[in-house]
C-alpha cells in the first residue's frame, strides 16, 4: 500500500489519451512492447461476445462461430494486407512460430540460420526441432550497437550456405527494438533458394505491412501488442503454395474433414479444440476503436507512435551522455539504449536486473532492463503508444541519472 501510495505520488501520469485504458494511474507504463495494453471499450466489447457464447454455447460454437472467425480474419487481412485464405489464428506469435517449425522436415547436415538477437523462445524452438533431427543451428552476430541497415543483410547472405533451408529472423528485434531490413532480406533469401521464416511479434500495428507483398513463406505476429487486443490472439500467414505442409500443433477435427468449400489449411486452423475464440473475434472492433481515437487512424497512431519513441530516445541518450546506438531508419515504436555495466547480482527469483526492480518499486517506471548481450551489460527498452507522453520520459531520465549515480552504478 505505501508503494502504491508512493507512486501515485510521483507518476507524471499519461496522455489525455489515457483515459481509453484501465493502466494504474500511479504507474508510468512504458513497456507496451512486453505484452501490449488493451483498451476499455475492447474488453468490454470482448464480454459481450463472452456473454454471447455463454447463452447458448452450442449454438455459438457448433453452428455460428466459423462465420464469425471469417469476419474477424478478413479485417485482420486487409489490415496486414494479405488474403484472407493465407491467414491462420494462433494465441500468440510463439505458438505460430512453433506451428511451422514442427511441420517443416529437416534432416542431418541442414542448416537454420538465425540471429544472436532473436527471441528466447524461438531460439528454444529452433534449437528443439534442430536437435531432434541432427540439423544445424546457425546464429549470426548482429551488432548493437548498429550503423545501418545493410549490417544485416551483410551478414545475413554471409550466413547462408548451400545447406541452409530456413532463413528465421525478427521483424523487430525484442531486445533491442530494431526494425530490420525485411523485405531485403527475404528476397535475398528467395533468391539463394532459402525460404524466410518472419517472427514479427512486435508487427502488427507497430508498421505498415502488406505480406502478400513481402513475399515471406511464413510470417507470424501478435495482435495483442500493438493492435491492442486482448491477451491471446495473433496471426500466422502461411505462403499459398507452402499451406499444404503446414499443420497446426493441436491436431482436432479438421484432419478428417471431406469439406470441399474451404482449404485443408483453413480447415484444420479454425478449430484446435474447444477454446475461447473471443480474443480472435474482437479484433475488427479493436482495429476501429483505436483507428477512431486520433484523425488520421492507423497511419497517425503509427507516425505518432515513432516520433515520440524518437524524440524519447534522443532526449534519455543526451541525458545519460550516451549516442544514438541505431540510425532512425531502424526505429519503429520501440528504442533501445546501453547502460553501464550492472555491478550487483540478479535480484531473485525472476533474475531481474536490480535497476529494473527499482525503477518499479522506488519510482512507478514500469520499463524492462534487459542483459544484454551478456551480464553484466546491459541495456533499456523504451515503448511509446497513445498513451504516453513526452513528461514520462523527462521523469525517467531523471531518475536513471539519480539511479545510476547512487548504489546501483
Amino acid at each position: 500500500m505505501k508503494q502504491a501510495m508512493v507512486r501515485e505520488s510521483r507518476a507524471c501520469g499519461g496522455s489525455e489519451l489515457a483515459v481509453h485504458w484501465g493502466l494504474d494511474a500511479a504507474v508510468d507504463y512504458l513497456n507496451h512492447g512486453s505484452f501490449g495494453a488493451c483498451p476499455t471499450a475492447v474488453l468490454e466489447a470482448q464480454a459481450r461476445w463472452q456473454r454471447r457464447i455463454e447463452r447458448e454455447p452450442v449454438q455459438f460454437l457448433h453452428r455460428e462461430l466459423e462465420q464469425h472467425l471469417d469476419r474477424a480474419r478478413e479485417a485482420l487481412a486487409r489490415f496486414v494486407g494479405a488474403p484472407s485464405d493465407d491467414l491462420a489464428f494462433v494465441p500468440n506469435a510463439t505458438a505460430g512460430i512453433n506451428t511451422v517449425l514442427r511441420s517443416l522436415r529437416f534432416e542431418a547436415g541442414d542448416e537454420i540460420v538465425v540471429t544472436d538477437q532473436e527471441y528466447n523462445a524461438t531460439r528454444n524452438a529452433v534449437d528443439f526441432v534442430a536437435h531432434a533431427c541432427g540439423a544445424r543451428v546457425v546464429a549470426l552476430a548482429l551488432p548493437f550497437p548498429i550503423a545501418s541497415p545493410d549490417v544485416v543483410l551483410e551478414r545475413a547472405l554471409a550466413a547462408i550456405t548451400a545447406r541452409t533451408k530456413l532463413l528465421v529472423v525478427d521483424h523487430i528485434t525484442s531486445p533491442t527494438g530494431l526494425v530490420l531490413p525485411i523485405e531485403r532480406l527475404v528476397r535475398a533469401a528467395r533468391e539463394r533458394g532459402v525460404e524466410t521464416l518472419v517472427d514479427g511479434a512486435h508487427g502488427p500495428g507497430h508498421v505498415a505491412l502488406s505480406l502478400e507483398a513481402l513475399g515471406a513463406a511464413y510470417y507470424t505476429g501478435n495482435c495483442h501488442k500493438w493492435m491492442c487486443t486482448p491477451k491471446g490472439s495473433a496471426l500466422l500467414y502461411v505462403r499459398r503454395d507452402l499451406q499444404p505442409q503446414i499443420r497446426p500443433l493441436a491436431i482436432s477435427h479438421g484432419a478428417n474433414s471431406r469439406r470441399t468449400d474451404r482449404s485443408f489449411f483453413r480447415l484444420e486452423a479454425d478449430w484446435p479444440g474447444t477454446h475461447d475464440p473471443t480474443p480472435w473475434l474482437v479484433i475488427p472492433e479493436a482495429l476501429e476503436h483505436l483507428a477512431q481515437l486520433v484523425p488520421g487512424g492507423w497511419d497517425e497512431i503509427r507516425r505518432r507512435n515513432r516520433q515520440l519513441a524518437l524524440w524519447a530516445r534522443e532526449h534519455l541518450c543526451a541525458a545519460l551522455g550516451v549516442a544514438l546506438p541505431a540510425p532512425e531508419s531502424m526505429i519503429g515504436c520501440l528504442a533501445a539504449l546501453p547502460l553501464p555495466d550492472r555491478t550487483g547480482p540478479a535480484s531473485e527469483p525472476l533474475g531481474l536486473d536490480p535497476l529494473h526492480v527499482a525503477l518499479y518499486e522506488r519510482h512507478g517506471i514500469e520499463i524492462p532492463v534487459f542483459p544484454w548481450p551478456a551480464p553484466p551489460r546491459r541495456l533499456i527498452r523504451l515503448s511509446a503508444q497513445l498513451y504516453n507522453r513526452r513528461e514520462q520520459y523527462e521523469r525517467l531520465a531523471r531518475v536513471l541519472r539519480t539511479e545510476l549515480n547512487g548504489a546501483l552504478a
